[in-house]
Order: C-alpha cells, then structure tokens, then sequence
C-alpha cells in the first residue's frame, strides 16, 4: 500500500525546499517589517524576522504536490490550511487582535465541518463507542482550535515548535503506517521534511522564527492529522492518543490557563511563567531547556505509539507512566504545593550524590 521511495522522495523534496525557501523568506520578512522585537518577555536580544512558516507551508505543499494525495476532504483541508497561513501572516506583519486571530482559526475549521471531517465518536473502556452527535460540531471546532493556540503558545524558544512539533509527527507518522492511514502518512511525511529544512535557521541562535504563520499551521495540520486518523481509529482509549502526542503543547496550555486563573490574572495574557521559561529560570541553558523539552516530547511520543498497539493491561502500566510525567510538568510549572518540587529535588539529590561518589574514586 505505501510506496516508501515515494515517500522518502517526497521528504527529500519537502526538506530542501523549505531549506532553501527560508533564506528569501527571512530578507522579505525583514523588507515587509515581520520582524520580532525583543521586550521584557522574550529571551531574544536582536531584533529576528518572522514569517518562517511561510517557507514550511510552501515546502511542505511542494512535497505534497509530487505525492499527488487523493481524498474526499483535501479541497476543505487545503482552504483551511491557506486561510490560516494567511492570518498568520497577517498577525506575524502588523500583529492583529486575538478576536482577529480566532476568527481566522474558527474560519479554517468551518471549512473543515463543511465538507465532513469531524470527530463524530470516541471510544471509551467498558462503555465502547460513544456518538457524540450534536456536540462533534463544537468538539472539532475546540480541538483544532486548542491545538492551533498550544503550539503557538509552546513556540518561545529557537528551535522548540519546530522540534516539539516533528517528534509528535513522527509519531503520528509511525501510527499511519501500522494502521495503514495513506493521507495522514503522506501529510507526516512532507511535514517532519518541511520542519527539518527550516530547523537548520531555527535552532539556538535561531537566524529567523517560524512565527505565527509557522506556529499556527503546523497546530492546524496536526488537529487534522489526529482527527483523521487517530479519532477515526476504533481501539480503546483512542482518544487518549493524539493527547498523549501533543502532551507537551497540550498541558503547558491548560497549566498556563489554570495557573493565570489561580493568581486571578486574564487567562488570555501571555506572560514568561511556560514550562520552558521555568526551565530557564531554574538554571538549564537555552538549548539544554530545547533539548529537555525534545526529550519529554519524544517519551510521550514513544508511550502514545506503544499505547496505542498494546493491551488493555499494559495501557494501565503506561497510564501509570504518564500521570507520572504529567506531575513532573506541573513542577517544572511550579502548580504543585504552591511551586514546590519533591520529585524533581529527590532526583536533583540522588545525581548530586552519584557525582560526588565518582569524584572520590
């Protein structure tokens, strides 16, 4: 069923376009004024163009050109993804209103429900499949735009989107090839080429940002991946997946919402409290933060694709897993026991014991 040179070709086209795209890319960013500036929040120090997604969107549509894709919702897909290319763009030049921006995000997803594709059921344990009816209207619509708005948000450091991004497309990559989803396999593909040809610019010191355009597409394609094949998929606890995947985006997301409501701020405030701010502030370097956050990305990856294979008895071991890491991340949020970290001091002691034992020998 799938050709793997096609594939692969496809990449390959996916990468060095994007590669190349970025350097006309950042003069015109510079030229129109999509420019980053530096302010109290952010940790850059020089002014960096934006507008990068610009070379990931054409990249990746270049990649997906030469795999020709056939599907009955692609035309729905596609308006949706150039409209919210477009109020990317918009925000990344003269950095509109968050109204503006939603109504560009609920637009993109109009065009999805229009043409059909929405999360119609779930399937839950014990209960089976349950039709969501009415509300799979209102649940896509919180779907795409929740996961457009959490990479977004998690894009805050060089190379941290666009890293955070690949891995949980990679994985949804791998999910596509053993339940044998074509269309999501084929969107995968020229995506994790696309963010590879860009990350070379985008890596600590990022040289150019993927911005709102960037930020706001990739969140767009990954809800569709996950809506059509993860949602689509029958197994138990199907839709734990795609939450699992994106768990780094998706809690950062929902701690930033609870600790703002926590400390009576607007929950729509952007402030530097995000789990790789904290990570800053608790002494790791720009690029080990990046790294870390790969890391965590790549276990919850790992954990989804396993999970979603495995049986009922190991899914619980892995759930057991996941509330684990899950508490690690509110620490490094600092939400539990009013920014205490019991867990993270404990493992800080036991590798300060462990050096010092090797420094005596």
């Amino acid at each position: 069923m799938f050709n793997y040179l096609d594939l692969g070709i496809a990449f390959t086209i996916a990468l060095l376009s994007t590669f190349v795209l970025t350097f006309p890319v950042k003069k015109f960013a510079v030229k129109i004024g999509a420019v980053d500036l530096p302010n109290h929040r952010k940790i850059h120090k020089k002014v960096t163009p934006r507008l990068g997604g610009l070379a990931i969107f054409i990249g990746a549509f270049l990649g997906a050109l030469y795999l020709l894709p056939q599907d009955e919702h692609l035309l729905e897909i596609v308006c949706g993804a150039i409209v919210i290319v477009i109020t990317g763009a918009l925000d990344d030049r003269f950095t509109i209103r968050p109204i503006a921006k939603l109504t560009g995000q609920l637009i993109a997803t109009s065009f999805l429900i229009s043409g059909g594709l929405i999360i119609e059921r779930i399937t839950l344990p014990i209960i089976g499949q349950v039709e969501l009816g009415f509300f799979s209207v209102l649940i896509t619509v919180l779907w795409v735009v929740g996961i457009t708005n959490a990479i977004n948000l998690i894009d805050g450091l060089d190379g941290l989107a666009t890293g955070v991004t690949s891995i949980a497309l990679i994985s949804l990559f791998i999910m596509a090839i053993i339940d044998s989803r074509l269309l999501v396999a084929y969107f995968c593909v020229v995506l994790i080429g696309a963010n590879l040809g860009f990350l070379y610019h985008n890596f600590y010191p990022a040289k150019i940002y993927m911005g709102d355009t960037g930020s706001n597409f990739l969140g767009y394609m990954i809800a569709v991946i996950s809506i059509l094949g993860l949602f689509k998929n029958i197994a138990l606890f199907s839709f734990v997946i795609p939450v699992i995947v994106l768990a780094v985006p998706i809690f950062d997301t929902l701690f930033a919402i609870l600790r703002r409501f926590l400390n009576k701020q607007n929950i729509m405030m952007p402030d530097n409290k995000h789990i790789h701010y904290q990570l800053l502030a608790s002494g790791y370097s720009h690029r080990k933060t990046v790294l870390i956050l790969y890391g965590i990305s790549a276990i919850f990856g790992a954990l989804a694709v396993i999970f979603n294979e495995a049986t009922i008895t190991t899914n619980l071991y892995i759930i057991i897993i996941l509330i684990f890491l899950l508490h690690i991340l509110a620490e490094i949020a600092g939400l539990v026991f009013g920014g205490k970290r019991p867990v993270l001091d404990m493992f800080g002691k036991i590798f300060k014991r462990k050096g010092s034992k090797q420094e005596q020998h």
